[in-house]
């Protein structure tokens, strides 16, 4: 089961297992999560859960709701994830990501800096912190599992409407989600000769379409793209 951990300035004030669909939170009494600041809206925010996947909203609050530091209206939420209404803030806990999974993550799923903002949309047309378009979209979305290495097994869930993977300096590419379909595009192709692959074929300048069953091999590891 998710959880919720409150804190203000460093300071663990409460903990909220996400048991139910649906979580307001807000400055007003009636909110699932109550944050009693002056800062924080009546309604701040909508935590929404469906299945094992948890959405964030923001609900026209006057102060914004950031995630990892980023202002957001709508986003799919993912461990670790540290969420600031007002001067509080609210790390989502997702107890089904076991430790050498969120390594995996951090190995594979690079973070994109301000700079590289411009260059990924430019390459992709979207930016990772943009929101889906609706956020909940039908049917589950699709994932990577690792089929060689270290990870083999593990599991990424691409909920985001971008997710870059890889390793910098070596190779980099770019998952889009646009609806229900799924392209890749190559952001560091690496040594000359050794490209970013799908099913054994280099991927070239442009977007590649992918498919349920697909192999992408990037940065010496296989993995494979499912859609159900």
């Amino acid at each position: 089961m998710a959880r919720m951990i409150l804190s203000l300035n460093g300071q663990t004030l409460a903990e909220y297992n996400l048991s139910k669909e649906r979580y307001t939170v807000g400055r007003l009494p009636d909110n699932d999560i109550r944050i009693d600041n002056p800062a924080v809206s009546g309604h701040h925010s909508l935590v929404i859960n469906i299945l094992n996947d948890s959405f964030l909203e923001d609900l026209n609050s006057t102060n914004g709701t950031y995630v990892n530091g980023k202002l957001i209206k709508k986003h799919a939420l993912a461990n670790g994830d540290v969420i600031t209404i007002g001067h509080h803030q609210l790390r989502f806990v997702d107890a089904g990501v076991d430790d050498s999974q969120e390594e995996f993550e951090k190995t594979m799923v690079i973070s994109t800096s301000a700079a590289d903002v411009d260059r990924l949309r430019a390459l992709t047309g979207v930016t990772p912190d943009e929101p889906l378009a609706p956020v909940m979209l039908p049917g589950s979305p699709a994932r990577l599992q690792v089929l060689t290495g270290a990870f083999a097994g593990r599991e990424l869930v691409l909920k985001k409407p971008l997710t870059t993977l890889g390793r910098p300096g070596i190779q980099v590419i770019a998952i889009t989600r646009r609806g229900e379909n799924y392209s890749m595009v190559t952001v560091d192709r690496g040594k000359a000769g050794n490209p970013p692959m799908v099913n054994g074929e280099a991927v070239g300048a442009g977007a590649r379409r992918l498919n349920d069953n697909d192999v992408i091999e990037i940065a010496g590891v296989k993995m494979g793209f499912f859609t159900n």
